[in-house]
């Protein structure tokens, strides 16, 4: 469908600026990107199934921290899709995991990872199942 959009000339220019840096080839395409990253981010506070990516930086070497974060991870096996460890170098580690399940039990699961004692850096990204966008 088409619809017509009435908007400032200087909002219009600064939307024009970001269109050429991301790429966009057109503003519909754009548009399109900001309402669906507003509807998943409504997904994320409703009681239905979402999906994201907790990533988590920690030092290797931090004595049962990795036991303690797999531990972490089984009591929650029914959100964990699938985890991936990368090494950084020698002493640093990634770990990307994949869930899916309620938000507010994907987010205990987030919390509980970040808080860890020798977790350096802790990150939910909030995505969506697919299933309510278009």
């Amino acid at each position: 469908m088409r619809f017509g959009v009435s908007i400032e000339k200087e909002l219009l220019e600064k939307f024009d600026l970001l269109l050429k840096e991301k790429k966009y080839p057109n503003r519909s395409e754009a548009i399109r990107d900001l309402i669906r990253e507003n509807l998943v981010k409504t997904e994320w506070t409703k009681d239905q199934e979402v999906a994201g990516i907790i990533t988590l930086v920690f030092d290797h070497h931090k004595r049962e921290l990795v036991n303690t974060l797999t531990d972490i991870q089984h009591s929650f096996y029914q959100l964990v899709i699938s985890s991936q460890h990368i090494h950084l170098d020698h002493n640093n580690c990634l770990e990307i995991i994949v869930v899916k399940g309620k938000p507010k039990e994907v987010k205990e699961l987030a919390d509980k990872l970040r808080a860890t004692r020798g977790v350096k850096y802790g990150a939910l990204s909030m995505a969506t199942t697919g299933k309510e966008l278009v």
